[in-house]
This record gives C-alpha cells, structure tokens and sequence, in this order.
C-alpha cells in the first residue's frame, strides 16, 4: 500500500477489528463471572476472581510474543519475503511453547509463590488451586495465540484475528454453560473450559494461517525451514529485542502497581475509587490500542521497504485518527464519567469520590495518545532498546513527580504524577524517533 493509497477510511477499516478483538479479552472475564455467579457458588466466585488475577499477572509478562512478532512480520512483509515471515512464525511459536511448557514444568512453584501473596478463605483458596491446575495446562496455546495475534496483526489481517477471537469466546461461553452449570463443575469446569477453547483456537488459527501463508502463495519450499529457524544471528535479534519489551512491559506493570499500592495507603474507599478510574482508562485504551495496532502493521511494512513516505502517511494518519478518537474519548469521560461510575459501583462514598476524579482521567486520556502512538510505531520497526530504555526514563520522572506531589497534594497528587508519567513516555521515546531512518538496521 502507497502513501496515496493510506485513506483514512481504510485505516478506520482496519483498526474497528482490533478494538472489537481488544475488547473480547475482558468481556469474556465478564462472562465467566455472569456464569459462575449465576451457576455456582461463593467460592467458586472467589476463586474465578483469583484464579483470572494469577493467570492475567502470569501472562502478561509475555507479551512480548505478540509485539515482537508483528514488527518483524511487517517489515518482512515490506519486502514481500513470505519465506522470511513463516520463519519469524516459526521461531516465535518454538519460543512460545517452549515457556508454555516451562510454565507448566514449574505449576508447583508458580502456585505456591502466588497463593501465599493471597488472603482469601480456605474454601476459596482450595477451589482457586483446583481451576490453576486445570488452567494451567493452557498455557503453550495461550502464548501460541499471541504469537498468531502478532502474525496477522503484521500482516494486517485484522478480520481473521477478530472472527479467531470471536471463536476462541464463542466456544469458551458455550462450555462455560455446559461444565460449570450443566455438569455441575463450577470453577474447575470454568477452567476446563477455557483450556478446550484456547487449544481449539489454536488448530483452527493453524490451519487458516498455514493455508494463508503456504498455499495461498503456492511456495515450493517446506513450510518451515529448520536451519532458517534456528539461524544463531536472527535468534539472538529476536531474543534480544523480546527481552527489551519484555523488561518495558513490567516496569508499566510496575508503575501501575505502584500507582494501586499508593491509592492503598489513602485508605479503601480512595483504592475502590481509584480502581474504578482504571477501568474506565482501560476501556479507552482499547481504542486507542486499536490505531496503535493499525500503526504497528503499515509503518512496519513501509520500514521493511525504506518507504519514507509512506512511512511518514502511516503515521501521519493513524495519529491523526487516534487524536480525533482520544478528544471524543476523554470528552465523553468528562461528561459522563459519573454515570459510568455509577454503573459500576453502587457505594455511595466511592460513588461521589470517584465522580469528583473524572476529570484527571479525562485528561490522562487525553494526554496518553503520544504514548500510545509511538509505542505502535516503535513496535513495527523494532527498536526494542529505545522502549527500554524510555521505559526505563519515564519510570524514574513518575517516581520522581510521585516523591514531589504526594506529600502536598495527596490523592490528586497521585493522579497528576501518573500523568505526567504517561506524557514522559511519550517525550523519551520521541526523542529517539528521529533516528528511525537515518539510523536504519540491517534487520533481515
């Protein structure tokens, strides 16, 4: 695709699947809560509740597998190298089930460490380490599905990861129903049910990538070469630059956190209103992600290429869309953000608290589409050690305005230092975005 051919309206067309996609992931905890608080008990609750905080904590650390294979796919893609794709796909699904097997190696120590940092009851507590030790044996296809995500997501087939989204909670739901009500199984069958549909996900997303990317190109050589897979060099890129996000994911883990530990310390009602903001940030962020993605897969391509203009459309366009959907979001989170409040809680101190905040999280959506933006742009051209590093940047100058605000400001204090962080993102990574081109890599 030219820079003439980057319409917005088919930027718009791509980026609607990924949202929808983005917000399949949380509606589906929602639905399994709706069932189990439906269909079973207390504790089975309780332990859907602690079983999805393990499981979310545990793999988030690894998203790295979907980031890192979208840039690289893209940029491959930019060259029209389709052998090269499905060895970039080939070494990151052997990464990836590789940890999905360590994960599983190493259940007992995983569970030991994570059920000792809670405090729920021991009938809740029992009932959570029955669904980990079902839910465990999912976890090579989960990151198998992140890999396959950043696949099509590179090659910017955002249709088909939506409609394996789709499938993968279509499935989920119907077992959901059939395991925990009809059979009885609460949690475990919760579990059990996720698992089914994650390793079904998975064969059907093979299939249809495989018929996508070997036959419908009708390739004479094998699908995969090991020796291309396995190549010292190219691993030691692909490693390295996973490590880079990997280390950039956990210090945002971090800060937020960080950001819910401080929120604790004003007491629980402050924490219960400051967790719901949250969601609401979250909510955004999907739309926001959704251009970011978009990002991902065109400036990737157009780098692979050394496509300067296109290059320059890509992220002329897709910000442009992002800062027009950011206005609306953060307008709308002004305006009604005390009935989205209301929506979720019904506790009237941390009702009306959480009412009087709205406007910081309106801002903070405002201000975090840069950060947004660049980190779409970072992941399709690869520069991992520059996220790092920025990563590492901002991490301090939140740390720092968090040290020179709490004190005279307190909770609001809290709220600007958080920010004035997602703005510091924005400003470290963009200044390494001038050596994108002029400091180009050899990346093939």
């Amino acid at each position: 695709m030219s820079a003439s051919q980057l319409e917005y309206g088919r930027i718009l067309q791509q980026a609607w699947p990924l949202i929808l996609a983005n917000a399949a992931v949380p509606i589906l905890g929602l639905v399994d809560t709706a069932v189990i608080g439906n269909l079973g008990s207390i504790e089975d609750l309780g332990a859907i509740a602690f079983g999805a905080m393990i499981f979310s904590f545990v793999y988030w650390g690894f998203g790295f597998l979907r980031m890192g294979t979208t840039g690289f796919v893209a940029q491959a893609l930019g060259v029209n190298d389709h052998i090269e794709i499905r060895t970039i796909l080939g070494r990151s699904l052997l990464m990836a089930v590789s940890l999905g097997l360590i994960l599983i190696a190493l259940q007992w120590p995983i569970q030991i460490i994570t059920f000792a940092a809670l405090d729920g009851s021991a009938a809740v507590e029992e009932t959570a380490r029955a669904y980990f030790a079902i839910r465990i044996w999912g976890a090579p296809a989960t990151l198998a599905s992140f890999v396959g995500a950043g696949l099509l997501i590179g090659l910017g087939k955002n249709r088909l990861l939506l409609g394996l989204q789709l499938f993968l909670n279509g499935l989920n739901i119907i077992l959901d129903i059939v395991f925990a009500g009809g059979l009885g199984m609460g949690a475990a069958g919760i579990a059990l049910g996720t698992v089914i549909a994650e390793w079904s996900a998975v064969l059907v997303g093979t299939w249809i990538i495989y018929h996508s990317l070997h036959v419908s190109h009708g390739s004479n050589e094998p699908f995969w070469s090991l020796q291309r897979i396995i190549d010292r060099e190219k691993v030691k890129i692909a490693v390295a630059a996973n490590l880079d996000i990997m280390i950039r994911t956990l210090l945002l883990v971090f800060s937020f956190a960080f950001f819910t530990n401080q929120s604790a310390q004003f007491g629980d009602m402050v924490l219960a209103a400051n967790h719901i903001l949250l969601q609401i940030i979250s909510f955004a962020a999907f739309f926001l992600d959704g251009f970011a993605f978009v990002a991902e897969a065109l400036v990737g391509k157009a780098y692979g290429a050394n496509d300067r203009a296109t290059f320059k459309a890509a992220v002329k366009r897709t910000s442009e869309l992002a800062v027009g959907s950011g206005i609306l979001l953060a307008l709308i989170v002004l305006v009604f953000g005390p009935l989205f409040v209301s929506v979720l809680t019904d506790i009237e101190s941390v009702r009306s608290y959480a009412s009087g905040l709205c406007y910081v999280a309106a801002i903070y959506i405002l201000l975090s589409i840069a950060a947004f933006q660049l980190d779409g742009i970072f992941i399709g051209v690869s520069f991992t050690r520059q996220m790092r590093n920025a990563a590492i940047q901002s991490l301090g100058v939140f740390l720092l305005a968090w040290w020179l605000l709490i004190d005279v400001f307190a909770v609001k204090g809290l709220w600007w230092a958080m920010i004035i962080y997602v703005v510091a993102r924005a400003l470290c990574l963009l200044r390494y975005y001038p050596a994108i081109f002029p400091a180009k890599r050899e990346l093939r």
